[in-house]
């Protein structure tokens, strides 16, 4: 019998989860599996009848499957430990017949997609590990159909079978799916931009657009000046609410809570870049090959894209051809074409789709892009707004640049949500468009009058009150530095003066976005991006000054229901909660949104609303009630129970509501959800506590059990019944999650106790689990660093635990707590060296050099100095890349003598050599770029 697990590499390589899910699938139950995996898809091709190749097929197909799902935890920035925990929901997870279904869907021929709301909602039915909130089953669920397609295309087996009873199909069908082949017509391309975007396209925003009908792009374009953005904190360039950081943050379009010191370091390096020309950046095409242009909404990102196409289109065509070509792309449009099926990608776009400018044949296309005689601009990176889908596009961009490297790029994005590393690792540079300066203001107003009026005198006096409005008013001046604002205000000028109050600036600029929105809508324009901002200054503007006006309610209440952009109704809602507290239409639309709009978000606002500004109505609690036990989304359930533990303490039914949460509600995390606010909230009830301690012991699930032990401890540490509870669960509850909670409760809240560190030290040496291993060392570290037995305990978990990340614990804990003992730095150096796994010996080089690297030499005899071990580990050590995630202990040798010894007479020739030398390309390339910082300092 075969060794699948070898044969396909599962012994070796696919990651953790691969080889712990798939290994003993391989091993025993491989027929049965393979039986109902290929149930429908086996009467497609014949070659599925051996049994071999579905065997074959099936464990490629479910590496590829289980390595996305831990590909993903990564991206959510889980650590290696809870990956490991994914193990046994996975296992059970893709023995679940629906699963097994869907997987195997993804062979049938023709599939086009497999059923991904299928997959996540079995894996909440199943009540398995919660997944992170930013998981992405879309986006594994076409990467996985996409890698199967690969596998089948280059099955020896079904490749001929499906060419075979399809030729003929294929044949007759050519024909009629190729319709007429575009050409490469570069006179009608150029007619097609300038038909395009030639007329600057005001009609949305002026009911009598007749002015401006013949005003040309070109003409009125008045080019920016940028900034060099090396270090991207969108905080660094605006000052951002907290709870718009909050929301960047819950989205996903935020990495991690703002550092004020690095927001500072940001802000003093962004401003001591120069002050440059945007077009003298575009035309430096050798420093900006590639490019991101970054700006505000309303700053002129896509004018600017637009400006730079016509540029090529207004030359003849005889100097046409001698020049790039640009092709402008906007991805809002692409990403919609190629969701209904237009295209597969940027040249399939441009040849057939019917969002793009000209059609152009791809072939041709191609042969431009290779010789590099072409600017090719992706513009609204932010307007794909499915961050998975975002995510797309970014890698379709870099496999672009890579498969066509002498093409000029240039992408354009809002700064705010936008995370600049993928691109920045795609050797793109980042610039911000600035705001307009004076001149540039003054000169916008001269060529706006000169070209939109033909009476001299009216040109003139509206001319100059538009220029002295902007001088003499801060808060206008401020609004004329963005160009879609200016223009709002040139458009307002034409026939009134310009309000001198910014509120109703914002109030009047509000009518054209709001009221004459739709009339001429553009289906390739960018409106509905530039006019969101102001849209929402404007709701706030008229909510605050214009609060008792007739038709200020109306218009909240019409904002908050229906609105197409969900940041305006959130922030309609808000307005009307909080402006009209005593009117009852403005509960009664809260309450109707709480309980039936189809958005969560919205959902959610409301019931927040409603519990703030109304928490003294007689029908705010029931609202809160039915949300808290109904609701569809579990965030949004978790938000209305801690509004009514923490705002309705005193009702008479919030606690019996939270109590049968607690206890029946079949989602764990609202289950966990009500047990905290009543520890917390009603920890002098009669019943509370007989609650925790039952759901400590006795829960279904082990997440709610480890939520009660540790209110319990917390709330109840004085009762002569809690610590008996903890040492019992500690040592005898079947899920290590629920022992793992317990040993850290019993050492932060009984440490003195004489049962408390035997506990730990069994713990720590026996555990079957090893993620309750390290919970141990690391209580006993910390706890009781000063204890005989303490590091005897963890000298031998490094020596010999069998677990990796037991053994990196246990380095990390004398590094951190015994460095001055003879022993640490010996046996630092010995995991360094000899341990088998490659994390490891990582984390034993960081600790030495974070600890050793300001010692000339360690005392001890024949002991060789720190940068001389560093130079040996980076020459010798044995590491092979299996996953590009690994880490390279040679990289982190390479790095400690880069951060401690930049200046050793070695360090350079120790770069150039693995920049040379190394079997690692990814380290070649890191000492690589090393190298460049190195000449460009010296």
């Amino acid at each position: 019998m075969l060794d699948w697990l070898a044969l396909w590499g599962l012994s070796s390589a696919g990651g953790y989860l691969a080889k712990e899910v798939i290994g003993p699938l391989a091993k025993d139950a491989l027929e049965d599996y393979t039986k109902d995996f290929f149930k429908e898809s086996i009467k497609d091709y014949t070659g599925l009848s051996d049994q071999d190749t579905q065997k074959k097929l099936l464990l490629k197909a479910l590496k590829a499957f289980v390595a996305l799902m831990e590909k993903e935890l990564k991206v959510a920035d889980l650590s290696k430990q809870e990956v490991k925990q994914y193990t046994k929901p996975l296992k059970q997870y893709i023995n679940n017949q629906s699963i097994k279904a869907i997987l195997g869907s993804a062979f049938n021929y023709g599939c086009k997609e497999i059923d991904t709301e299928t997959l996540a909602k079995t894996w909440v039915e199943l009540k398995l590990l919660p997944l992170p909130e930013e998981f992405r089953w879309k986006y594994i669920g076409r990467q996985y159909l996409k890698q199967v397609q690969t596998i089948i295309k280059q099955s020896d087996k079904l490749r001929p079978i499906r060419n075979f009873e399809n030729i003929e199909a294929i044949a007759k069908n050519t024909e009629a799916t190729a319709g007429i082949i575009p050409d490469f017509d570069l006179r009608e391309y150029q007619e097609a931009i300038l038909e395009r975007y030639g007329n600057v396209k005001l009609d949305s925003l002026d009911t009598d657009g007749s002015a401006y009908n013949q005003l040309k792009l070109w003409n009125i374009f008045i080019p920016q000046n940028v900034r060099e953005v090396h270090d991207l904190m969108p905080e660094a360039i605006h000052e951002l609410p907290k709870d718009y950081d909050q929301k960047l943050l819950e989205t996903g379009q935020l990495e991690q809570e703002i550092d004020q010191q690095e927001l500072e370091k940001a802000k003093k390096l962004y401003y001591q870049q120069p002050i440059k020309s945007v077009l003298d950046v575009i035309k430096d095409s050798q420093r900006y090959r590639y490019l991101v242009v970054l700006g505000d909404p309303g700053s002129g990102k896509s004018t600017l894209l637009q400006y730079l196409a016509l540029e090529w289109a207004r030359t003849d065509i005889t100097t046409a051809f001698s020049l790039p070509i640009p092709l402008l792309i906007e991805l809002r449009t692409y990403i919609r074409n190629r969701d209904s099926g237009q295209c597969n990608n940027f040249l399939e776009f441009c040849h057939q789709s019917s969002g793009s400018i000209c059609h152009l044949n791809q072939h041709q296309i191609h042969d431009q892009l290779k010789a590099g005689n072409a600017l090719v601009m992706f513009d609204g990176l932010d307007e794909v707004f499915d961050l998975g889908k975002r995510e797309d596009v970014i890698t379709d961009i870099h496999r672009f640049t890579n498969k066509y490297p002498k093409v000029r790029v240039i992408v354009t994005s809002r700064v705010i949500g936008y995370k600049p590393q993928r691109l920045r690792d795609a050797e793109f540079r980042h610039v911000m468009l600035q705001d307009l300066e004076s001149e540039q203001i003054q000169t916008f107003i001269e060529h706006w009058h000169d070209l939109t009026f033909t009476d001299q005198a009216d040109k003139v006096r509206k001319r100059e009150r538009l220029q002295k409005a902007i001088d003499t008013s801060s808060p206008i001046r401020q609004l004329a530095q963005n160009p879609l604002l200016l223009t709002m205000m040139a458009i307002l000028n034409r026939n009134q003066e310009l309000p001198r109050d910014r509120s109703e600036l914002y109030n009047q600029s509000s009518r054209l976005l709001l009221h004459q929105w739709d009339y001429d809508y553009d289906p390739y324009g960018n409106e509905a991006k530039l006019v969101r901002d102001i849209r929402i200054k404007a709701v706030v503007a008229v909510a605050t000054h214009w609060q008792d006006h007739p038709d200020t309610l109306p218009l909240l209440q019409e904002l908050a229901g229906s609105d197409t952009d969900l940041d305006l109704r959130v922030t309609a809602i808000k307005q009307l909660a909080q402006g009209y507290k005593d009117h009852p239409d403005a509960f009664a639309t809260l309450q109707e949104l709480a309980r039936s709009d189809t958005d969560s978000w919205v959902r959610r606002t409301a019931i927040e609303q409603l519990a703030q500004c109304y928490k003294d109505h007689p029908d705010a609690f029931a609202t809160l009630q039915q949300s808290a036990r109904s609701d569809t989304d579990l965030d949004l359930r978790v938000t209305a129970i801690k509004q009514l533990a923490q705002g309705y303490k005193d009702h008479p039914d919030a606690f019996a509501t939270l109590q049968q949460l607690a206890c029946s509600d079949i989602y764990v995390l609202v289950r966990r959800t009500a047990i905290e606010q009543l520890a917390q909230g009603y920890q002098d009830h009669p019943d509370t506590l007989a609650l925790l301690q039952q759901s400590a012991r006795s829960n279904t699930d082990s997440r709610v059990r480890a939520t009660a032990i540790e209110q319990l401890a917390q709330g109840y540490q004085d009762h002569p019944d809690t610590l008996a509870l903890l040492q019992q669960s500690a040592r005898s509850d079947p899920d290590s999650r629920v022992r793992r909670t317990a040993i850290e409760q019993l050492a932060q809240c009984y440490q003195d106790h004489r049962d408390t560190l035997p506990l730990l030290q069994q713990s720590a040496r026996s555990d079957t689990n090893w993620e309750l291993r390290i919970t141990a060392i690391e209580q006993l570290a910390q706890g009781y660093q000063d204890h005989r037995d303490t590091l005897p305990l963890l000298q031998a978990s490094v020596r010999s635990d069998t677990d990796s990340w037991v053994r990196i614990t246990a380095i990390e804990q004398l590094a951190q707590g015994y460095q001055d003992h003879r022993d640490t730095f010996a046996l630092l150096q010995q995991s360094a060296r000899f341990d088998t796994d490659s994390d490891v010996r990582v984390t034993a080089i960081e600790q030495l050099a974070q600890g050793w690297h300001d010692r000339v030499a360690w005392p001890t005899a024949n002991q060789p100095w720190l940068f001389e071990f560093l130079c040996d580990r980076i020459l010798h050590d044995p590491f092979e890349r299996k996953e590009r995630w690994d880490d390279n202990p040679r990289q982190a040798a390479l790095k400690a003598i880069l951060e401690y010894y930049p200046n050793h007479f070695q360090t350079r020739s120790l770069l150039q050599d693995r920049a040379d030398h190394d079997s690692d390309p990814k380290l070649r390339k890191f000492a690589q770029k090393e190298l460049v910082k190195l000449s460009s300092f010296s």
